[in-house]
């Protein structure tokens, strides 16, 4: 199989930015793509959120990307990558790759891939790592015939194609106990159940507080103590606690920081307001190591007056949402403190009407397990096909 430099089988050409303080350069109808519309499901991208006018171009000098070019993000983040849908043009964060009739632009783009973690090693830079051209031009790729090139881009091809279909599933059912919540208790805002509507504290039966600090170099693949953080807590029912990281803790902050079923944990800080106070709950099965740390604040539930099932999906109703956004405050960050969670109010139905919906919780998440436990294995799947065609660095 011949090896070659990515430089000796592709154009790369650098993304630029007109005058942001040029109005007439800005709001057109020309594609202007940013490595922040890329995401882990980015393949074929045909539209740009931003857009630029025809003067921004022409007064720029902006290069256009044909249709089919492989962009890579080459800054913060580095290795976001997709292909060009159409005719665009993108900001000075990527290194475009315009391919020659050696390469299949989809097979550069598994194979880019693929290297997430290598491409982020040769980032060089003082104040943020970026991928230079001459970097990118040197990085070798294994490059077999073109029939082989599309028979591997058929199969990792389907193998995604499987991985998103699982991955909608587990939302769909996400959103079906979103659906029973609306058709159990109506919608908070109207309460058209009439339910009794009080103050978060009254559901609450410990003492509120903030998480657990240790520093960046403290952290150790050997520490007695796994830590939940913020990444591990918004956007889900129950809290991640798969790979957490480590670091040692005494008895005595296991003692006030450990989690467990029943503690309601939400989100201290965020870059934008929609993320603040999003919450998840401690899953039943929780260790006894595993702590919350310093961005997170934890409300231990009243288990005889609340299920907290019932609680993390009102959380993530627009009337939950919008008493959390207007207690939160905004400077670099935007943040919510303990006195702003306990602000809110809720409905608070029977008890027993709220087990009830744990019940249909309960049967939702063992289809969402078996979906899951596939969805794993697939992904194990698609990296060992990842390091099979495209090999390890």
């Amino acid at each position: 199989m011949e090896k070659c430099k990515i430089g000796d089988i592709c154009k790369i050409v650098s993304g630029s930015t007109p005058k942001t303080n040029i109005e007439e350069y800005w709001d057109g109808d020309v594609n202007w793509i940013t490595p922040a519309e890329l995401n882990e499901n980015t393949y074929i991208i045909n539209e740009s959120a931003r857009k630029i006018t025809e003067l921004g171009v022409q007064k720029t000098g902006l290069t256009p990307l044909p249709e089919g070019t492989v962009i890579l993000s080459s800054r913060a983040p580095i290795g976001k990558v997709a292909i060009t849908g159409c005719e665009m043009y993108c900001n000075q964060g990527f290194k475009n790759l315009i391919c020659s009739e050696k390469i299949n632009n989809r097979y550069l783009f598994w194979f880019l891939k693929s290297k997430t973690d290598f491409l982020n090693s040769l980032g060089r830079g003082a104040t943020f790592k970026e991928l230079s051209k001459q970097i990118v031009a040197s990085i070798e790729i294994n490059l077999p015939n073109m029939e082989e090139q599309l028979n591997i881009v058929k199969r990792m091809e389907k193998i995604s194609e499987i991985i998103q279909l699982r991955t909608q599933e587990v939302k769909q059912l996400d959103n079906l106990v979103k659906s029973r919540f609306i058709e159990m208790f109506g919608d908070p805002e109207q309460n058209p159940m009439g339910w009794p509507v009080t103050s978060i504290t009254e559901i609450i039966g410990g003492k509120v507080s903030n998480g657990f600090f240790a520093k960046r170099d403290e952290y150790q693949a050997d520490g007695n103590v796994q830590v939940l953080g913020v990444a591990n807590i918004v956007n889900r029912m129950y809290s991640n606690l798969e790979n957490l990281p480590r670091t040692d803790a005494t008895q005595i902050e296991e003692e006030k920081y450990g989690v467990k079923y029943g503690d309601m944990l939400f989100c201290r800080s965020s870059l934008v307001a929609e993320g603040i106070g999003k919450a998840s709950i401690v899953p039943k099965d929780a260790p006894n190591n595993v702590l919350f740390e310093c961005h997170v604040i934890r409300l231990p539930l009243d288990l005889k007056k609340c299920v907290p099932e019932f609680v993390q999906v009102l959380s993530t109703t627009g009337f939950f949402r919008r008493q959390i956004i207007a207690q939160s405050k905004t400077a670099t960050m935007t943040t919510i403190g303990q006195d702003g969670v306990l602000k809110t109010t809720i409905i608070l139905p029977p008890i027993e009407y709220q087990r009830e919906f744990l019940r249909f919780v309960e049967q939702t998440d063992k289809s969402k397990s078996l979906i899951q436990k596939s969805l794993n294995e697939l992904e194990t799947l698609q990296k060992a096909l990842m390091q099979k065609y495209f090999g390890g660095n």
